[in-house]
């Protein structure tokens, strides 16, 4: 079990990548550990009504993988009903979401945990309102940045500018995880090889196609090793 906490923000190659899939399953590897776990998605866009409460499905699979008991809006306290980006998402409701009172939130709760993954929404340049954007949120809490690469057609180009994008943000990428999000993707084995040789960074899993895969099924296929 570490001594200090480990806390890292989750990040994709574009929306829809797995990025919850991955950090459900390293929460509950980390719980394994013996961890106290913690997992927080400051920004939500897409949401239910959840016992007269809006209730994001993300956020909500976080807040049950994790170890420490929190309310849901400690995990998810910012939570917009349309499945859009959320800045736009945010205006429709009258919203201006601002990056430095996420990153105060998170900054309260992150030192309960001695594991914790922030999630982000969509990917690394999602805006976040006019002037901000999830990296402005990210540098704001310093943390190293994993990135979740989901296989598909085009992954190569998003995934290497995105590990640019986070370099030159100053922040340090942790790894990354190899998601097979297309069954039919032509040479995928060739894509993750070039991936592994171009991003600088630990490899921590590579997660197989599975048409509804669960956490439980991709911590399997993943690793703490260079986390911790």
């Amino acid at each position: 079990m570490p001594t200090v906490s480990h806390a890292f923000f989750v990040t994709g190659s574009d929306t829809a990548v797995g990025k919850t899939l991955v950090s459900n399953a390293l929460l509950k590897l980390a719980n394994e550990q013996g961890c106290r776990t913690l997992g927080l998605k400051p920004v939500a866009a897409g949401c239910y009504l959840r016992d007269g409460m809006q209730v994001n499905e993300d956020a909500w699979d976080l807040m049950h993988s994790a170890s420490l008991d929190m309310d849901y809006p400690a995990v998810n306290p910012v939570a917009l009903r349309e499945p859009m980006a959320p800045h736009i998402a945010a205006r429709r409701e009258h919203i201006r979401l601002q990056a430095e009172p996420l990153a105060e939130h998170c900054r309260q709760l992150l030192p309960l945990a001695d594991f914790a993954v922030v999630e982000g929404a969509g990917g690394w340049l999602v805006p976040l309102n006019d002037n901000e954007t999830m990296a402005d949120l990210a540098c704001m809490l310093n943390l190293p940045v994993i990135l979740v690469v989901g296989l598909r057609l085009g992954c190569i180009n998003h995934s290497l500018l995105t590990a640019a994008a986070v370099r030159a943000s100053g922040l340090p990428l942790a790894g990354w995880v190899a998601n097979h999000i297309d069954a039919d993707m032509a040479v995928a084995a060739e894509n993750v090889a070039t991936l592994d040789e171009r991003l600088d960074a630990p490899l921590l899993g590579e997660i197989p196609w599975l048409k509804n895969p669960g956490a439980v099924f991709a911590l399997r296929h993943l690793s703490l090793d260079a986390l911790l």
